[in-house]
């Protein structure tokens, strides 16, 4: 998954990858399980899932080891925008229309 999470880094331009995030579910319940496992190694869990290795390769892309709560509402934009490629618009005018994102 660390290649995956490498092309999102690139794409995205940061490791906030979302824990249900639509293209690729498998690489946000990974990032959220790094993470889980971070916390552990620091509580000193031996058995915590994660090397220093692991931990050393991860830093050097920026990974983000903890996201504030603001976070969510990065990671709800995200998934919005995947899941909403092309949509239907309600405007102020109760008139339907079409629009799609340019990522």
């Amino acid at each position: 998954r660390y290649k995956e999470l490498v092309s999102y880094v690139k794409e995205f331009g940061d490791t906030r990858v979302p824990a249900r995030f639509t293209k690729n579910p498998a690489l946000g319940q990974w990032v959220c399980n790094q993470r889980s496992n971070f916390k552990n190694f620091q509580n000193g869990i031996v058995s915590c899932g994660i090397s220093t290795d692991k931990i050393q390769q991860l830093s050097n892309i920026g990974f983000e080891w903890r996201i504030q709560s603001s976070a969510s509402w990065i990671d709800l934009a995200r998934s919005a925008e995947m899941i909403l490629k092309s949509q239907v618009v309600i405007t102020s005018c109760n008139k339907r229309k079409e629009f799609e994102f340019s990522c």
